[in-house]
């Protein structure tokens, strides 16, 4: 499962910079970030006028833009998604998600403080707060601080928090009916040397590295025939 964390702070706390900044280190040591924005006051990415906009407008759920080099998908959505949701149904193929906001959502949480800006910080351990960014030192058991230019160091932090264990060992993740399966690591374990086992004896496989698996079961007869009977 994709790793979150959130960046969080108040507002001028420099969010936006934190993640400028943390994310061409993280991909210098070779991980894939995707970044979520949470903006509360909605937004809008499709121009009055373009193509796009004109499909959307026409009344469409979904238009996806898509291009050599990138790709675009506008939905609607029936409410706020959560980072979970967000995980689960839109971002695919990355290693560690950085979202800016999300300050109520569960998630582990770095928030970035400034002493001449605030008088608190916004976060407690009870918040999942698992590290602070400041130009003033905070001694909170278990949860280290670094200084606001000290960006190699947060990085390393975050790589050895929630990257390190996965590049190291891989992972297995089980969801079954869209829910996500919690897995043992004797199962997880079995899991992985089997498919691995099965995938070296088929050409064009020597070297995963992202396995997916769908298996999707017929409807049984008796939702068949309760169809039928409503039909009728």
């Amino acid at each position: 499962m994709i790793p979150i964390v959130s960046i969080v702070g108040k507002s001028d706390s420099g969010k936006t910079t934190l993640i400028e900044k943390l994310v061409p280190e993280l991909t210098r040591r070779g991980y894939r970030i995707a970044t979520v924005k949470h903006d509360i006051h909605g937004f809008e990415v499709d121009k009055e006028g373009k193509d796009s906009w004109r499909h959307k407008q026409a009344g469409a759920y979904a238009v996806v833009i898509s291009s050599p080099n990138k790709v675009a998908l506008i939905r609607d959505v029936e409410k706020d998604l959560t980072l979970e949701e967000i995980r689960e149904k839109l971002i695919r193929d990355v290693d560690l998600i950085l979202s800016e906001g999300y300050k109520k959502d569960v998630q582990p949480k770095i928030e970035i403080f400034r002493k001449e800006k605030h008088k608190e910080l916004l976060c407690t351990r009870e918040d999942n707060l698992v590290a602070i960014v400041s130009n003033k030192t905070f001694d909170i058991e278990g949860v280290p601080c670094f200084s606001l230019d000290d960006i190699k160091g947060l990085a390393g932090f975050v790589e050895k928090r929630f990257l390190a264990s996965k590049r190291e060992k891989g992972e297995v993740s089980l969801k079954v009916d869209g829910k996500v399966i919690p897995l043992t690591p004797f199962v997880s374990d079995f899991l992985m040397k089997t498919i691995k086992g099965m995938l070296a004896s088929l050409k064009g496989c020597d070297t995963p590295q992202r396995v997916e698996i769908f298996i999707e079961e017929p409807p049984s007869s008796s939702s068949l025939e309760g169809r039928g009977s409503r039909s009728g």
